[in-house]
């Protein structure tokens, strides 16, 4: 048995970044029973050269766009990197998932072995459509949400594995 290609991303990338809103509701809840400053946890970082919270989420949130869009042949939608709170993350969010879910199953299916040249560190790096999806994207996505998870588990925020994965 074989799994299309549109299987292997759009329902799983439309689930983790559900699963990433849903999380980001938790940690508005945190940030307001506290009374904390929504700035520092946006800002935070698990060490000073890796990237702060918001951009975990930013990067998410492009990774998904991009890998859907060159597999369907498409025109990646560009997003300004503008949010400064939770609320803002959530709409990129679903605007992500809005996107990638307007892409249908035919777009995306027996792209495999379709070429895609993407720069990577500035360097121009070729891709099979299987290798872009299964060996760069996909784990790009995960580590950036799981990611931003660890800074809100950091932080001290309630949530755990079942947030995490949610109901796959």
């Amino acid at each position: 048995m074989t799994i299309s290609m549109y299987q292997a991303s759009v329902p799983r990338l439309a689930n983790i970044l559900g699963n990433l809103s849903n999380i980001l509701d938790k940690a508005q809840a945190h940030v307001d029973a506290r009374k904390l400053d929504v700035s520092t946890l946006m800002n935070y970082r698990l060490f000073p050269d890796m990237l702060p919270f918001a951009k975990q989420v930013q990067i998410a949130c492009d990774k998904s766009r991009s890998v859907v869009a060159r597999l369907a042949g498409l025109d990646v939608p560009v997003y300004d990197d503008h949010e400064k709170t939770l609320a803002e993350l959530k709409v990129r969010i679903a605007k992500t998932i809005a996107f990638i879910q307007s892409v249908s199953p035919a777009q995306i299916d027996g792209t495999e072995d379709k070429e895609v040249v993407l720069k990577v560190a500035g360097k121009e790096t070729h891709y099979k459509g299987m290798q872009l999806l299964l060996g760069h994207s996909l784990p790009n996505v995960y580590f950036h949400i799981t990611t931003a998870y660890n800074i809100l588990r950091h932080n001290g925020v309630g949530i755990g594995k079942r947030d995490y994965l949610g109901n796959p």
